[in-house]
């Protein structure tokens, strides 16, 4: 048995007699709203052989189409990206901007998100042009440059209440991970070390750098000690280098996620926040916990 779900944004309207005339046509089983207007599922026997072209086709209406088994689909742990997954922003590119270096580390940083630069080299490339930042730059892009990704708190909030393991894995900088983590409640967090000379960034990030492959470690080191397995796990991200969690864990969103990585994700959310990741769960609304 599957379950269909359809996604919209906050600031849209998801449309009952698109809800019904899909479930109608995929031969589903009775709808129900998760939020109105916003989300709704329904099951199925069976995996449509025209999904991809019914997903193509809802996405000018600015609607996901997820599709997924119904079993085990409330998660026990979720392992998620921080840069432009929790937060808004890519901290490198933040701390770029404040360093005039913006437009070539942001360049950079899009090119090794979509999978075109080798991760460690790029980010090593960029780190290097941050050297001399004053540390206290740091602080100052966390308090005015950085925005939690809309959704989050309850996304986080949900989960633990209902007893799930939080951890968050970046490619950027503990500098950044401990305060968001620490923001939204994540149980742990890892990332890269910047290393500082002084009371300035030397340019240098600590080695072993965490990449693509970390995150993959993540999940294995944290669902072995929890007595969990990869089918008891949902990720997010939205870059190459979140692959690997993506494709490895029970469910695996890409999240705004950039072309090359949603190509090769089964669920893919375009239009929603972080609260799609609870609708996809099977949560409605009105069982997210209190902020």
């Amino acid at each position: 048995m599957f379950v269909a779900t359809l996604l919209t944004a906050p600031d849209r309207r998801l449309d009952p007699s698109l809800v019904a005339a899909l479930r109608n046509a995929m031969g589903g089983g009775e709808a129900r709203w998760l939020s109105t207007e916003e989300a709704a599922e329904f099951p199925l026997p069976h995996i449509p052989g025209n999904f991809d072209e019914l997903h193509e086709s809802l996405l000018s209406e600015a609607v996901d189409l997820c599709l997924q088994p119904a079993e085990n689909r409330r998660k026990k742990m979720l392992l998620a990206d921080m840069d432009s997954t929790m937060i808004q922003q890519e901290c490198i590119d933040e701390l770029a901007d404040e360093a005039g270096v913006g437009a070539r580390v942001k360049d950079i940083t899009a090119r090794a998100m979509n999978g075109e630069l080798d991760f460690d080299g790029a980010l090593t490339e960029r780190v290097g042009l941050l050297q001399g930042l004053p540390l206290a730059t740091v602080d100052r892009v966390l308090a005015n440059r950085i925005t939690l990704m809309p959704g989050g708190p309850e996304l986080l909030a949900t989960m633990k209440a209902n007893g799930a393991y939080c951890a968050l894995v970046s490619g950027g900088f503990t500098m950044f991970t401990a305060a968001i983590a620490a923001r939204l409640g994540f149980d742990e967090n890892r990332a890269n070390t910047l290393l500082t000379d002084g009371d300035t960034l030397s340019g240098k990030v600590a080695r072993p750098i965490l990449g693509r492959e970390a995150k993959v470690q993540a999940l294995e080191e944290i669902t072995a000690r929890l007595g969990l397995t990869d089918a008891d796990v949902l990720a997010v991200g939205d870059g190459a280098n979140d692959l690997g969690m993506l494709t490895r864990a029970g469910a695996g969103v890409a999240l705004h996620a950039k072309p090359a990585v949603a190509a090769q994700c089964n669920l893919r959310v375009n239009f929603g926040d972080l609260t799609a990741l609870l609708y996809l769960q099977g949560y409605a609304r009105s069982d997210f916990a209190p902020l």
